[in-house]
């Protein structure tokens, strides 16, 4: 296995974008929960607290 075949523990993002971390607050409103999240308020699109964020990763999970 080459360093390009390594596994990036993102197994199922393909594709995937994250917003980028905010640097202070105001931070967006999680759109589940309305917790704030990490994000910037300024980020335009869907963002979720870290709880949402993981629950929603193991309800998409891939299985096996």
């Amino acid at each position: 296995m080459s360093e390009d075949d390594a596994p990036t523990g993102d197994y199922c993002l393909t594709g995937a974008t994250r917003p980028p971390r905010a640097e202070g607050p105001p931070y967006a409103r999680c759109v589940l929960c309305l917790e704030p999240t990490e994000y910037p308020e300024s980020y335009k699109g869907v963002t979720l607290c870290p709880v949402c964020e993981w629950q929603e990763a193991q309800r998409t999970a891939c299985s096996g």
